[in-house]
């Protein structure tokens, strides 16, 4: 067992199965945790002095705060149905309650707050879509919070990759207070696999190899990324998604390509 790679467990009392924060990471910055509700199951918390950004993965739910309260949101069912998703934003020193309207999977992802932005809701048609890549490194984007959109520090993404395919590839790095030509940037990756028997790899390395870890993700698993590369694979008959979650002292997104594979898209 790698100390990056974080696995699922039973669920607790308000359905929490995973949970990143930056304790357990040995960082400053991100936190990262999955519920899963069953309809009529709620959980309620307070954002404390993080801001945070509540993503249905799938399911339905009612989501409260404050005045702020959206009656029954969501749309997919299924992680795989590649609708974007709803999601809602929440600054640092708010409560919130989740009431889980069918069965939901929630990701709760959060980064310090500096309180300069409104609760919100983000809809599936606010979520820009694109695609990356060609041949077997092609991967579709959903930007849920990008860094053109208001936060304090978050920036989330989900990624879908086609069987057989790679991602985040070439391998990349945010790790450097080099601006503009590279951010510091903390991250995680919530992966899902379809067929949910399948499995994926994901490595996580530096230029100089002290660190140096290849692990093998199965359904529902979190890699935490603290620095370096982190390219990741997935065989054939099994599609990849991932929920990324970034944060770090600027709200920034520049990253660096390894040196050694950067011919890959200069042909």
């Amino acid at each position: 067992m790698t100390s990056l790679l974080v696995r699922p467990h039973a669920p607790d009392a308000q359905g929490k199965v995973l949970e990143v924060t930056p304790e357990s990471a040995g960082w400053d910055h991100v936190g990262f945790r999955v519920h899963k509700l069953a309809k009529g199951q709620g959980l309620e918390a307070n954002t404390g002095d993080r801001e945070h950004c509540l993503v249905l993965l799938s399911g339905h739910a009612t989501v409260t705060s404050g005045e702020h309260r959206w009656e029954d949101i969501g749309e997919r069912m299924d992680i795989f149905e590649k609708i974007p998703p709803y999601a809602v934003y929440l600054p640092d020193g708010v409560s919130f309650s989740v009431e889980a309207t069918t069965d939901l999977e929630l990701a709760v992802c959060s980064a310090p707050g500096k309180g300069n932005h409104a609760p919100r809701l983000i809809t599936p048609d606010q979520v820009k879509r694109s695609t990356r890549g060609t041949g077997t490194n092609t991967r579709h984007i959903q930007d849920i919070l990008p860094e053109t959109e208001p936060a304090d520090s978050l920036l989330v993404v989900e990624v879908y990759t086609p069987a057989g395919n790679w991602s985040s590839y070439p391998p990349h790095k945010h790790d450097v207070d080099n601006l503009p030509e590279e951010s510091i940037l903390e991250e995680t990756y919530y992966h899902r696999l379809n067929p949910s028997q399948g499995f994926a790899f994901q490595r996580v390395y530096t230029d100089d190899r002290s660190l140096d870890e290849t692990m093998a993700v199965e359904d529902g698993c979190c890699v935490m990324v603290p620095r370096g590369y982190h390219p990741a694979g997935t065989p054939h008959g099994y599609e990849l998604y991932y929920l990324n979650v970034m944060a770090g002292p600027k709200r920034k997104w520049k990253f660096q390509n390894d040196p050694a594979h950067e011919w890959i898209v200069k042909q």
